[in-house]
């Protein structure tokens, strides 16, 4: 059995580079999208097993695209594809849903890997950006333990906060509600002794916790 896969990229020579990267293999490429828009429209029209999928294209961007996949087409495995290794792009595509990240200039058994582990549902190999950034994301917090004046939740936001996300990113990545997201900001805040979001974030990357 193939393996239906949709392209998604603005630039057509990478479209045809992924296409003949998988010559040989049982990855089938079912369709090609130029950016989010229309990927989602070729992801209702072919149903791929698969979308792998750049993030910076014009129009809508790769992670909206995911997000808006995730109610109009749910269940479709993404795999997210950039030429950077950016732990913010990273961490909301956990958020929002995406089963792996891969950089362009992966090797082509890296790519045909993370396709075929997208398809089976199964896990990303130890080391990999989307595993490492998954961990600090959810790592736990013994407040018992610590010099850190933070709840573990308090400390999960606080992370999710270093990392770029939104409160509504945060939200869907903690299965918490906005409201919820602010409170936990709000007292972050307070007991980290600083008056915004990016000074909390500069806070969390000094204390080694990001």
């Amino acid at each position: 059995m193939s393996i239906n896969v949709l392209v998604v990229d603005d630039h057509e020579v990478v479209r045809s580079g992924l296409a003949c990267l998988f010559r040989g293999t049982d990855i089938e490429v079912v369709g090609e999208a130029v950016d989010g828009n229309d990927a989602i429209e070729k992801a209702l029209q072919h149903k791929p097993d698969v979308v792998l999928m750049d993030i910076r294209m014009p129009e809508m961007d790769g992670l909206s695209a995911l997000e808006k996949l995730q109610s109009d087409a749910p269940g479709t495995p993404v795999v997210m594809l950039s030429t950077y290794d950016n732990p913010t792009y990273v961490a909301r595509g956990v958020a929002l849903g995406a089963v792996d990240y891969v950089l362009k200039g992966s090797p082509r058994e890296m790519i045909v890997s993370a396709i075929h582990n997208a398809a089976s549902g199964g896990k990303q190999p130890d080391g990999s950006i989307m595993s490492r950034v998954k961990g600090t994301m959810a790592k736990r917090h013994d407040a018992k333990n610590s010099e850190f004046p933070l709840t573990n939740r308090e400390m999960q936001v606080l992370r999710h906060l270093a990392l770029g996300l939104s409160n509504r990113e945060i939200g869907r990545s903690l299965s918490i509600s906005i409201e919820t997201v602010k409170e936990h900001v709000q007292n972050i805040l307070r007991k980290v002794d600083v008056t915004d979001r990016t000074q909390a974030a500069v806070w969390a990357v000094r204390q080694g916790l990001v």
